[in-house]
């Protein structure tokens, strides 16, 4: 059986003779499953040309989504998102409050029971993290999250060591909710002398979609002009593996 998204255009959020940044749909992976088309299936379909994937969200994430339009393009902006030079900004929403409402967490992970990961607390290739939460409506946090590394469920793990899990994320025992509440929110970089910067409010799920959330959010942004404080030296050395957030 084919997917309701395919019979549904992907929203293209920009594009030009190398790249596309598209809006993720909550609950497509990157990769076809099955009978079911995932995102490189469906914009070969609507582009009528395979793009080529420059980094990852994990399947219950939304929001933007970068991908190349030719292996130069590709080879160019893979080689950015390796050394660090697109920054990259998510937000969530939990219903178990922090104990601090700013930071940085990082260490190293390894994989749990039933395709989870864990944080431990080595530091020999951590995952880095700093994050802000604030009040979004009754008993909810928002977070906006910034990762410096790429590691395979990074945003979710980080939190879910907090005892703060993402809303809706039943892999990491968050309550639950008619969706996981992550979204790709911000990138910002530069690529061939050009300024590129991007910011894309979720647009499902009702945690996301109520007044004070939104309010929130909105004096979030853009995130990069918050006071993001220094990283601590140790968590500077962190090496990138990956790009699955």
């Amino acid at each position: 059986m084919t997917s309701p998204l395919s019979q549904h255009p992907i929203p293209v959020i920009y594009e030009d003779e190398d790249m596309l940044v598209i809006h993720k749909p909550p609950g497509v992976g990157m990769h076809q499953e099955g009978d079911t088309p995932g995102i490189v299936t469906l914009l070969a379909h609507q582009q009528k040309n395979a793009p080529y994937l420059v980094h990852r969200l994990d399947k219950v994430t939304s929001g933007l989504l970068m991908l190349a339009k030719h292996r130069q393009s590709a080879q160019r902006l893979s080689q950015h998102f390796a050394r660090r030079e697109i920054d990259k900004y998510y937000l969530a929403i939990t219903d178990s409050r922090p104990a601090k409402k700013q930071g940085c967490v990082y260490g190293d992970m390894q994989k749990a029971r039933g395709g989870a990961w864990m944080l431990t607390k080595t530091r020999r290739s951590p995952a880095v993290t700093q994050f802000f939460s604030c009040a979004a409506s009754a008993g909810q946090r928002l977070i906006l999250l910034k990762p410096h590394t790429g590691k395979t469920h990074q945003l979710r793990v980080m939190l879910k060591s907090l005892g703060s899990p993402i809303l809706g994320d039943a892999l990491y025992k968050g309550t639950a909710a008619d969706r996981t509440y992550l979204h790709a929110f911000a990138l910002r970089f530069s690529s061939d002398a050009k300024d590129y910067q991007f910011v894309l409010p979720p647009e499902r799920g009702s945690a996301f979609l109520n007044q004070a959330c939104e309010q929130a959010i909105s004096a979030y942004t853009p995130p990069w002009q918050l006071n993001w404080p220094t990283l601590p030296k140790s968590a500077t050395t962190a090496s990138v593996t990956g790009n699955a957030l």
